[in-house]
């Protein structure tokens, strides 16, 4: 592994932080679900399907609630992970694609309650700020993954998917949507420039390291 890499790979991210506050409260939940040998997928299948719930509630224009309701299901999306560790699953498989998958679609159904919102309340101001978080917030993914799939690491940024459900529950609850919104639009495509740049650095180091060898093993030839 290059330095970069261990560099990116040493940052603790929000995520991992949330990761260790909640482990005492989500360990005792899985170890029962394994116990009964509960599907991961079902967990994960549950965890989108509650988004169409969200989703309504904020096309209806019950903020507050969507925002506990967010609240009270958000663990359902730290569970799945750890109970396929719990049973022995190998990371990367079938369930793995699928919990990838299904998030994107998650976020896709939840933002479509602002839109459907917002259209009915004919702002198209709000509509933009609207279809730029969402996009961004896609971007964010799609830029972990395929730098992941290219053997890169990209886990940096302001914006990771527990950082945006937080912020929308935050700003959900206090009735405040549109500032959710609007620091989304920002910080996403802000994320979406650390994860290139990160990836670029490793890129560069890793070109730099084999330029390095070639000429020491054109100095052994000679």
């Amino acid at each position: 592994m290059s330095q970069a890499e261990s560099e990116s790979a040493e940052k603790v991210t929000f995520t991992d932080r949330m990761r260790v506050i909640t482990k005492p409260i989500i360990d005792p939940v899985v170890t029962f679900l394994a116990k009964y040998k509960i599907s991961p997928d079902i967990l994960t299948v549950l965890g989108m399907l509650f988004h169409f719930l969200f989703a309504w509630l904020i096309a209806t224009g019950q903020f507050t609630w969507a925002g506990v309701a967010m609240l009270f299901m958000a663990p359902l999306d730290a569970l799945d992970g750890s109970l396929a560790r719990k049973l022995g699953r190998k990371q990367g498989g079938f369930g793995a694609y699928l919990d990838s998958v299904l998030d994107r679609l998650a976020e896709v159904i939840l933002f479509g309650g602002f839109i459907y919102y917002y259209y009915a309340q004919g702002n198209d101001f709000m509509l933009a700020v609207t279809y730029i978080a969402i996009t961004g917030s896609l971007l964010v993914s799609y830029s972990r993954s395929k730098a992941e799939s290219l053997g890169y690491e990209a886990k940096v940024g302001i914006g990771s998917r527990v950082e945006r459900y937080f912020l929308m529950i935050v700003f959900l609850i206090i009735r405040q949507p549109p500032i959710a919104l609007g620091i989304l639009a920002v910080i996403t495509y802000i994320t979406v420039a650390q994860r290139m740049y990160a990836v670029w650095k490793q890129w560069i180091t890793a070109l730099r390291e084999e330029e390095a060898q070639a000429a020491q093993a054109a100095q052994e030839v000679e």
